[in-house]
């Protein structure tokens, strides 16, 4: 959520902010809201001065024995008239913020302008991009060879875009979620935290999801929504809360399923796993002070980058351009892991700098020596589990079909060195 102040104090550099997010802004619209919704406030300010008023001279009438009888009907038609106005500011105020409610994050300074990837701009690369003698095949065909991923019962299940996994399979899955939480926590300083898959509409209304991105969120009967990642409980859980910034930052990790409709990515990645409407992911949200951001958005990055590295994955990092970052975001770093089988990187984790905008949307403060000020919060994959398990099976494949267990997973393994083919009924 933006601050209104900074629209009314420079209207057309805010346009231009948001023009640089590909945004569309109607600031005249904005601000006449706001100075009319500013003039109902004052002046109902002023009518309940003259009601208090008007309760004093009342009372001092009664003292004296005297007619109260104009005075009571001046308050009885005053009191119904700032009714009607205070009715008449909720409305203005709500249309004002709906406007304000659905335009993105304004980029940080050193963010690339463009509005595609083809903008963003490599920031590192780790690791050598692996050889093979013969053509690497891609994750769901190693699969299914194995008889551990399967599609079709999945299918049957759920429909398209699910996923079963079967036997070894299953437990590299486990293992990937169990060493990457322990890796978080036991080295990387983040807290543990279970959270709901359940949420209201106010938790992704803060992470910025809605109201905008309703389509690509599962709602149920209730009202309830299901979590497309846990950012938005994890950064909600101190929602209308003021925090003691001597004790920030606070850092939370969750592993968590995931639920996406993917009603934009019609077409795109239909084999696989890559695009699923029900993933698990480990999420990492920091919750900082304002002048703590930018060096916590650095070591967020290097904690998701520790993941692949300790699994000796290939991968770089980019920049996001304006028009390829998400909502909420300031500025974004994508982590894109290589894919033998694809020749190609693909994204596996995006860790981002939301500055406060999700604090303004969630109510959420700190203390700090110059007063209470808005959180600033930043969110990250440490990483996708799904997407992790398609990196390992197709870096780590094998001639004959079978796929190598990268060492540091081999304890959550219980010592299996690599997936053979297994026969599934």
């Amino acid at each position: 959520m933006h601050d209104i102040r900074a629209i009314r104090d420079d209207p057309e550099g805010f346009a231009a902010a948001c023009s640089r997010r590909g945004a569309v802004v109607d600031t005249a619209a904005i601000l006449a809201l706001d100075a009319e919704w500013r003039r109902v406030v004052t002046a109902n300010q002023e009518a309940q001065e003259r009601r208090n008023a008007l309760a004093r001279e009342i009372g001092e009438a009664k003292r004296t024995d005297k007619d109260t009888a104009d005075l009571e009907a001046e308050a009885t038609a005053l009191k119904a008239r700032m009714a009607d106005s205070e009715s008449d500011a909720a409305r203005l105020q709500s249309e004002r913020d709906g406007l304000i409610a659905v335009l993105p994050n304004l980029a940080d300074a050193d963010v690339p302008d463009g509005q595609d990837e083809s903008a963003n701009r490599l920031h590192r690369a780790w690791g050598e991009i692996p050889s093979f003698s013969y053509d690497a095949q891609e994750h769901w065909a190693l699969g299914e060879s194995l008889g551990t991923l399967d599609f079709t019962r999945a299918a049957l299940l759920s429909g398209s875009r699910f996923t079963v996994l079967h036997g070894a399979m299953a437990r590299l899955h486990r293992a990937l979620a169990s060493f990457m939480l322990d890796l978080h926590t036991s080295e990387h300083g983040y807290r543990e935290t279970g959270v709901p898959h359940l949420v209201l509409e106010r938790v992704l209304f803060g992470a910025g999801q809605l109201p905008k991105f309703g389509e690509d969120v599962f709602r149920t009967t209730t009202d309830h929504w299901l979590i497309p990642t846990s950012e938005g409980p994890l950064a909600a859980l101190y929602a209308d809360d003021t925090l003691d910034g001597a004790k920030l930052p606070l850092r939370l990790t969750a592993r968590t399923s995931c639920f996406r409709s993917e009603a934009g990515a019609a077409g795109r990645d239909t084999r696989g796993m890559l695009r699923q409407h029900e993933f698990e992911k480990v999420e990492m949200v920091s919750l900082t002070a304002e002048e703590d951001s930018e060096r916590e958005l650095e070591r967020m990055l290097s904690c998701a980058e520790a993941v692949l590295q300790k699994l000796e994955l290939p991968h770089r990092v980019q920049v996001l351009c304006c028009g390829d970052m998400g909502f909420s975001a300031a500025k974004t770093y994508d982590l894109e892991v290589w894919l033998p089988g694809q020749k190609n990187y693909r994204e596996i984790s995006s860790c981002s700098n939301c500055r406060d905008f999700q604090a303004r949307r969630l109510g959420m403060r700190y203390r700090a020596q110059e007063g209470r000020k808005f959180v600033h919060t930043l969110n990250g994959s440490g990483v996708a589990v799904g997407r992790a398990l398609v990196a390992v099976l197709e870096n780590y494949q094998q001639e004959n079909g079978e796929v190598a267990v990268p060492e540091v997973l081999r304890p959550y393994m219980g010592g299996v060195e690599k997936l053979t083919s297994e026969s599934v009924l």
